[in-house]
């Protein structure tokens, strides 16, 4: 009982850091953006007959969507104020490259205020919100990798022939 008292105890040290609820309503702002642009996405794909790939990027939405749930809570538990008001610009796609295109710039973005997002909360000892941002990089870091693996297919193998061989199945997610 007295472990559990002394860990609340510090926790509530965290709450009221601005700059750390700042930090994280940015984060979710970015994942806001991934949710809609990648859902659009989906379906999208679907649209164009590839179902799989499609299905692949509906669950990376919804990932997204999670990370923004958790997000949301860490904030509450903080005392700040969720902000799911703003939204950074879609990027939309015509084409299957475009979308990855875009996927992979929204990713990257979001990669580079994560990394820095860790560091501040390690700095200021809110290893909370440092290991929650650590969660959300590391699924980041995943889907960079597999956006990427699709660029280069397409690439290497033309765009006709990837949308082909994404009629089929796209192995390495799901």
């Amino acid at each position: 009982m007295m472990r559990a008292t002394l860990y609340r105890t510090q926790e509530r040290a965290m709450k009221g850091q601005p700059e750390i609820i700042k930090l994280l309503n940015k984060v979710l702002t970015n994942e806001l953006t991934a949710v809609n642009q990648y859902f659009l996405h989906a379906r999208m794909i679907e649209n164009w007959g590839m179902y799989h790939l499609g299905r692949i990027v509906y669950k990376e939405s919804i990932e997204e969507m999670k990370h923004a749930d958790m997000l949301i809570k860490r904030i509450l538990f903080l005392d700040g104020l969720p902000n799911l008001q703003d939204l950074n610009k879609l990027r939309i796609g015509e084409t299957i490259t475009e979308c990855m295109t875009s996927d992979l710039a929204v990713e990257t973005g979001g990669h580079a205020t994560l990394v820095a997002g860790v560091k501040y909360c390690d700095d200021h000892m809110d290893y909370v919100s440092r290991e929650l941002l650590r969660r959300i990089l590391e699924d980041t870091e995943h889907h960079i990798d597999f956006l990427e693996t699709q660029l280069g297919l397409i690439k290497l193998m033309g765009e006709p022939n990837y949308i082909q061989s994404a009629m089929k199945e796209i192995e390495g997610e799901g």
